[in-house]
């Protein structure tokens, strides 16, 4: 994947984050895996894209991480379907604005979202993933971008 592409991901999670004010999102260095079994965090939100591309764009973060976000939209109820929904929406604007970017040929499915560690995560073998670490509040987050053309 070119920087350009990468680029383009870390724009659409940025802009996701400004829509809730003053605190700015901290997008660390973005790194590659060779597609070993990711890590994920509390909960996380997976799509899948196929068409043109074929691969996987996912949203995976702290429970304290989506609790600020849902802070910031002003929810109150943090139980764990806000949780679990929330994890689903954010991966879901990500990769629907990326299809923005991408055109018509980018596909994307719903969003399969689990709590915890499943047991493994499918990534295209003969891929490499770019891990985009990012932080906002102090909490931490990341999208794994892991697209073939």
């Amino acid at each position: 994947m070119k920087e350009q592409k990468l680029q383009i991901f870390v724009s659409i999670i940025t802009n996701y984050f400004n829509q809730f004010g003053n605190e700015e999102l901290v997008v660390d260095t973005p790194y590659l895996l060779e597609n070993q079994q990711p890590k994920v965090h509390d909960y996380t939100g997976v799509i899948g894209i196929s068409g043109v591309q074929k691969g996987v764009v996912y949203f995976s973060a702290t429970s304290a991480l989506l609790n600020s976000i849902l802070d910031s939209m002003g929810e109150t109820d943090k139980g764990e379907d806000n949780l679990v929904d929330l994890a689903g929406e954010v991966a879901n604007t990500i990769s629907g604005n990326a299809r923005n970017e991408f055109g018509s040929e980018f596909h994307i499915s719903v969003p399969l979202v689990f709590k915890g560690s499943p047991q493994s995560i499918i990534l295209p073998k003969n891929g490499r993933s770019f891990i985009i670490p990012v932080s906002w509040r102090g909490q931490i987050g990341e999208i794994v971008v892991c697209l073939q053309d």
